[in-house]
């Protein structure tokens, strides 16, 4: 049987859709992370005086670039998993010296090359790439809820799930949060926050009752549930449930400082979120299901973009912080591991022998592309 013409235009009209719905919407999230990542390294390089031979956009052959007038090539390249900025001097784009072109250098680019600098100047242009990464994502959450707002709910209990953990614990319905684990809570999605990542942990609660206080012991179970952008996700949860009598919501509106400020907090929240579930996975104690790579970040990115753009941005914000803690680990080739590298220098007054550094980069890169090869899998066939 042949191909009919309404075969060949569905099959044409998929496609396009696929582009225009999710293919767009995920360059348009990588590249934005990625550039306000490799521009932090770009820009503290410049200002520390060194000198930039590449700045690019994704990996491989090179699409479309030009030269500024300082001599930087920037570029995008075809595979836009990633970019990088490559310094005077490197031999690669992960800041290795190369000794034959540091001894072709004249001595005008030795003074601009990135492995001839003091340790502080190296240390404070790898850290920038993450550091901006967490500006763009306070940028972000600060235009936010300077616009929305937030809305909150009093930490009350207004009914205990029969056979939940909160049952066990004996929570009692009009009992208040005041504390969870040590921490003061004022609002219900406090609670929720403290508790959604500690599945499987004994938690200490100091509730509010008849006029005294009385601590309770509860251990959240793991639970599925749905988030706004259509992900299945597996909490912690203790069986209390909110309501608007006893929650009382209200909408806050913050000003251009204190929108900042919030901004902060999140950003906090979230990176301390992050550690928590690598800690925990390193553990085996979370689901390997819940770490996705591109193809999940695609997915996400056009439910994001099908909900509106705020939501599309929202989803830089959460993938940025996200990217910038990652690449803190201490971990070569991450920026983190040239961290470890630059302080060991600092402490011993001399760079850590090439030797080691080659072992070193070599396992770490085995890891990174381990971890890599391990969320493909799981975005194609683990879960």
């Amino acid at each position: 049987m042949g191909v009919t013409v309404t075969d060949f235009a569905s099959t044409f009209f998929s496609f396009d859709n696929i582009v225009f719905t999710t293919v767009i919407p995920f360059l348009f999230v990588l590249t934005v992370v990625v550039f306000v990542h490799e521009m932090g390294h770009y820009l503290v390089g410049r200002w520390c005086g060194i000198g930039v031979s590449e700045f690019s956009v994704g990996f491989g052959p090179e699409l479309v670039g030009f030269h500024d007038r300082r001599g930087t090539r920037w570029k995008l390249s075809a595979i836009p998993l990633g970019g990088y900025v490559k310094f005077l001097g490197d031999m690669s784009v992960t800041s290795d010296p190369s000794a034959q072109e540091a001894g072709a250098l004249s001595p005008a680019e030795r003074k601009a090359a990135f492995h001839l600098q003091p340790v502080w100047k190296r240390a404070a242009t790898v850290f920038a790439g993450p550091a901006f990464n967490f500006l763009l994502t306070i940028a972000v959450f600060a235009v936010m809820f300077s616009i929305y707002g937030r809305t909150v709910t009093e930490p009350t209990v207004a009914e205990v799930r029969p056979g939940s953990p909160a049952e066990a614990a004996g929570f009692l319905p009009g009992d208040r949060f005041v504390s969870v684990d040590g921490r003061r809570v004022t609002t219900f999605g406090d609670v929720q926050r403290l508790v959604s990542g500690r599945a499987g942990d004994s938690i200490a609660f100091v509730m509010a009752r008849d006029g005294g206080e009385v601590t309770l012991t509860a251990t959240p179970e793991l639970v599925e549930q749905t988030d706004a952008l259509g992900n299945v996700i597996r909490i912690g949860v203790i069986g209390v449930v909110n309501n608007e009598e006893l929650g009382q919501p209200r909408h806050i509106e913050y000003g251009p400082v204190e929108s900042v400020a919030e901004a902060v907090k999140e950003t906090g929240h979230i990176i301390v979120r992050t550690g928590q579930f690598l800690q925990r996975f390193a553990a085996g104690r979370e689901d390997r299901c819940q770490l996705g790579g591109p193809v999940r970040i695609a997915d996400m990115a056009g439910r994001a973009a099908a909900l509106g753009f705020e939501w599309l941005v929202q989803l830089v914000a959460i993938l940025s912080v996200g990217i910038g803690f990652l690449n803190l680990l201490p971990i070569p080739p991450l920026d983190g591991g040239h961290l470890v590298f630059y302080g060991l220098e600092a402490a011993m007054r001399r760079p850590v022998s090439e030797r080691v550094m080659e072992i070193v980069y070599r396992i770490g890169m085995f890891a990174v592309l381990a971890f890599m090869g391990f969320v493909f899998w799981n975005d194609l066939f683990g879960c």
